[in-house]
């Protein structure tokens, strides 16, 4: 029980278990956001479920990339899980506050974040709490969607609005957000409308599939979303990747390979990111649990970039 973050959920990659030693003193910390509302309910549904078989899945990796350099994160950083934000039902206002109230705290510490969702709304929580520690900060968006309406049958909080209360967000320099990646026929036509209007950034899956040189590209995406702030965050929905790579993710084609993702962020942890969350991971669409198991590459491939970016390599 002693490694086990809650019940018998193991700590992220066999990380500290924080929530029993009472500290937040580790060089990265972890945390859960399992917040599912309305526009989820009753139809691609189990997202609050991931940040559990997220942990579950990661059980089963070291922090060793023979791949990188033969980088094992482990010997550069200590790790820790902070638990999970408590989620009320039917309360989203509640949950947001609850998410920001947690998220606050442990943007504090100074130490590397990394959330786990959940849909995509908390997101804005998350980084609400961080402009208003008074950072300028900057986010590199990777998702087939934009996920800025206005609202979802009313409700302003829900997994399509987050990036639409973050172009209303003192801290945050709209012209530094990057949504990247974006395609496919369930974003509405008034979303790219949006971005533009509110000074946000598109750079499309065409543009990607299309680059001769994916580490220049990522460091051109990355010095856009850099451009005036005093921090970048990364922000990853699962459906930025076609589905034949995420079967535990909203069902979307024509994305980034699993290669073309972790190659992306492998450069922008190399070049400085404050902290990143990864969301829309849903277990129950998902019989092997694919796409919760890709979650430990993906935060695995950032800490190695960010243990060059310190230095440590």
């Amino acid at each position: 029980m002693k490694n086990n973050i809650y019940g018998n959920i193991p700590c992220f990659l066999g990380s500290e278990n924080l929530v029993q030693k009472g500290a937040y003193d580790t060089d990265v910390i972890f945390y859960g956001a399992p917040f599912e509302g309305e526009s989820t309910w009753g139809d691609y549904t189990g997202v609050e479920l991931g940040p559990k078989q997220i942990r579950s899945s990661s059980a089963r990796y070291s922090g060793y990339l023979p791949e990188l350099d033969h980088i094992d994160v482990m010997e550069h950083f200590t790790l820790g899980d902070a638990g999970d934000v408590p989620f009320v039902a039917h309360d989203n206002d509640q949950s947001y506050k609850n998410i920001e109230d947690f998220s606050c705290e442990l943007w504090k510490t100074g130490k590397f974040l990394v959330g786990f969702g959940g849909e995509h709304g908390v997101t804005y929580p998350i980084l609400k709490a961080l402009a208003d520690s008074g950072k300028k900060v900057g986010i590199i968006h990777l998702d087939a969607h934009y996920d800025n309406m206005p609202d979802f049958e009313g409700e302003k909080y829900a997994r399509n609005t987050p990036f639409m209360r973050l172009y209303e967000t003192d801290g945050i320099r709209n012209e530094s957000i990057i949504h990247t990646g974006i395609h496919g026929p369930r974003n509405k036509p008034e979303t790219g409308k949006y971005a533009k209007e509110n000074g946000a950034v598109t750079i499309g899956i065409n543009t990607i599939k299309e680059s001769k040189d994916l580490r220049a590209l990522a460091k051109d995406v990355y010095d856009q979303a850099a451009k005036d702030v005093d921090v970048v965050y990364l922000s990853i929905c699962s459906d930025v990747l076609d589905f034949a790579y995420n079967p535990g993710g909203p069902v979307d084609g024509n994305g980034l390979t699993s290669y073309e993702l972790l190659t992306m962020i492998h450069e922008f942890g190399k070049l400085g990111l404050v902290g990143m969350d990864y969301v829309e991971v849903y277990p129950m669409m998902d019989q092997n649990q694919q796409s919760a198991h890709f979650v430990s590459y993906a935060v695995l491939y950032v800490l190695a970039g960010h243990a060059k970016y310190l230095g440590k390599i």
